[in-house]
């Protein structure tokens, strides 16, 4: 019985740190695409829904889907409900950056890409750099950022 106690422990513990892995770049684009593609089969209101709903399709740990329209403005934000309906766009990051605008212009020019910012972790209450992928659909920009470690 100890035998195989021991080893499901060890297979728990060997498996413990995929479970808990910190969301990649790759994660990020892929949760973008993910949202694109059901706002083209579904509808823009119906992405607003299921992000502000906590889809676990669109929230997953610290990454998580939001979106903007071509102004700025928040329409969907599973993790603050509080920024949605607000213009943010010209308040700056740590650092003065103007991280908001550099992600319509991103989005106005190339239709994503990566915008580089700094900004408060809910995990660990600290400011840290961020990164967050960015892509327009139709005229809505859907975003998600990992921190970097």
């Amino acid at each position: 019985m100890k035998l195989l106690t021991c080893a499901v422990l060890t297979a728990a513990l060997a498996w413990a740190p995929c479970a808990f892995a910190e969301p990649s770049e790759k994660d990020a684009i892929s949760m973008v695409e993910k949202g694109a593609a059901f706002m083209k089969s579904s509808s823009k209101e119906e992405m607003i829904k299921r992000i502000n709903a906590k889809d676990p399709d669109y929230v997953q740990g610290a990454l998580y889907l939001t979106m903007r329209d071509a102004k700025g403005v928040i329409l969907a934000n599973p993790v603050n409900s509080a920024m949605i309906g607000k213009d943010l766009v010209d308040v700056p990051d740590a650092d003065g950056k103007l991280f908001r605008r550099e992600i319509l212009e991103l989005a106005k020019k190339k239709g994503k890409g990566w915008v580089d910012y700094k900004f408060k972790n809910p995990s660990s209450g600290k400011v840290e750099a961020k990164t967050t992928y960015i892509q327009l659909v139709g005229d809505v920009t859907l975003e998600a950022g990992i921190y970097k470690k």
